[in-house]
């Protein structure tokens, strides 16, 4: 008999025990972000320029769901997969992990640029996360051929 009372109360720990480990991932608590290492290569002609950079979240999961820069009409938010280039509406930030936008991956895209950035500038960037908010950033126009082996913290908010 003594058993048979044991046993709810072992079965109703458990369970409490459980539930406090699935919230305890990180993706209910207030994302953390800090950007670094962006940076757009300086466009050789044209309307358009690309644009790098990666999110650290220490906190719980966000979403990347547009962005906005003075220098240009648009800015879109694109994936490279295979070699192929495809826009994408938003990109996850996850729970207590990294968003790379690097080349030959994700990447942002200046369209319809109202001038031709110059290597030394500084371009102004509006980050908008769907928990964080808006996060403004400055980019610093590098050489065209810039490409980092790794971000580093050229630009932060």
């Amino acid at each position: 008999m003594r058993r048979r009372a044991l046993a709810p109360g072992a079965v109703a720990l458990a369970l409490g025990l459980a539930l406090t480990a699935c919230g305890s991932d990180g993706s209910d608590d207030a994302p953390d972000l800090k950007v670094e290492g962006a940076f757009i290569p300086a466009p050789a002609s044209g309307s358009m320029a690309a644009g790098f950079f990666l999110v650290h979240n220490s906190g719980g999961t966000d979403t990347l769901s547009s962005v906005d820069s003075p220098i240009a009409g648009q800015v879109t938010l694109h994936s490279t997969e295979g070699g192929v280039m495809k826009e994408q509406k938003s990109f996850a930030v996850p729970a207590d992990g990294e968003l790379d936008f690097e080349r030959g991956g994700n990447h942002l895209m200046f369209e319809n640029l109202k001038h031709l950035p110059k290597e030394g500038d500084k371009v102004s960037v509006t980050l908008h996360f769907s928990k964080a908010g808006a996060v403004t950033v400055s980019f610093p126009v590098k050489a065209a051929t810039y490409n980092p082996t790794s971000h580093a913290s050229d630009a932060s908010h």
